[in-house]
C-alpha cells in the first residue's frame, strides 16, 4: 500500500551498491526504516531527499516488513546545517539522540514537531549550545527519566538555594546537601534555565543569549545526568566534544 507522510531522515545507510536504508522520523508512524532503491546513484530522483536531516514529504511502499521509498519532495531546506561543518556536529548528535530514544512506528507528533522545530531553529541560527540542551532536556521523559525539577528532591521544598543532586535525581536545597556531598552548585541562572528548558514550549522561543559560564553549568548538569541515568555512548557526542575543542582553539 502506497502512502505519503511528512519526515525527516535520522539516519542513512549505504546498502549494496546502489541502495540506501533509510530513517524517517515521521508525523504520522513515528520512526520507521526505508529502503531506497538505487539513492547512490548520481542522477537518481531519491538522492537528495535521502540526505540526513533532509524535512519532506515521503511516498513510501509499506508492508509488513521493511518498506521502499518511492519518491519524495522536500519542504524545508536545511542548507546552513549541511554548510557548516560545527552545526553538522550538533544537528548529527540530535537526530542520533532521537534514534537512540524512540521506539519504531510508535506516533508521537508532537515530538516530531520538538524535533523539527530544534533543527529550523540551528538552520537559522540560534545559539546551538542552547537548542541541543533544550532538547536534551525534552528527551529525558521518553527514557523514562524525570528528574525533580520544581523543588527540592528531597525535602519538597520550593525556597531557597538549589544545587544539582546525581544522587537524588534532580534539585537539592540548601538545607539537604549533607544529603549529597557530591551536589553540583549551581547559579540562580542556571536553576531557572534548566526549569525553563524541561517544561517550556519550543514554539513559543524568542531571542536567547546566555553567558558562558551558564551554559557551562547547564552543559555540566546535563552531560553528568544523561552519563549517569541513559545508558547511552553516542559516537555523535565524542565528536561533538572534539569539535568544542577545536573551535576553542580558533
Amino acid at each position: 500500500m502506497l502512502q505519503k507522510c511528512e519526515g525527516i531522515v535520522i539516519r542513512s545507510t549505504d546498502y549494496g551498491e546502489t541502495n540506501k536504508i533509510v530513517t524517517l522520523y515521521t508525523r504520522e508512524w513515528g520512526k520507521i526504516g526505508v529502503m531506497a532503491r538505487g539513492a547512490k546513484k548520481p542522477n537518481s530522483r531519491l538522492s537528495s531527499i535521502t540526505q540526513l536531516f533532509t524535512h519532506g514529504f515521503f511516498l513510501v511502499q509499506r508492508g509488513t516488513g521493511l518498506g521502499s521509498v518511492q519518491q519524495g519532495e522536500t519542504i524545508t531546506s536545511l542548507r546552513s546545517i549541511g554548510e557548516d561543518i560545527f552545526l553538522t556536529a550538533y544537528a548529527s548528535y540530535i537526530v542520533e539522540l532521537t534514534d537512540k530514544c524512540t521506539e519504531e512506528k510508535k506516533p508521537n507528533p508532537s515530538h516530531f514537531e520538538l524535533l523539527f522545530q530544534t533543527l529550523n531553529y540551528l538552520n537559522e541560527g540560534y545559539d546551538p549550545d542552547v537548542m541541543m540542551n533544550i532538547y536534551e532536556m525534552k528527551m529525558l521523559n521518553l527514557m523514562g527519566l524525570y528528574p525533580v525539577l520544581n523543588q527540592c528532591s528531597v525535602c519538597g521544598s520550593t525556597d531557597g538555594h538549589f544545587s544539582f543532586s546525581i544522587r537524588e535525581g534532580g534539585f537539592i536545597c540548601h538545607r539537604c546537601l549533607s544529603k549529597d556531598p557530591y551536589h553540583f552548585k549551581l547559579s540562580p541562572a542556571a536553576v531557572k534555565l534548566l526549569r525553563v528548558f524541561y517544561y517550556f514550549d519550543l514554539s513559543r522561543l524568542g531571542n536567547v543569549s546566555i553567558k558562558d559560564e551558564t551554559k557551562a553549568e547547564l552543559k555540566k548538569i546535563i552531560t553528568a545526568y544523561y552519563e549517569e541515568n541513559s545508558g547511552l555512548y553516542l559516537k555523535t557526542k565524542k565528536f561533538l566534544n572534539s569539535m568544542d575543542q577545536f573551535r576553542n582553539q580558533l
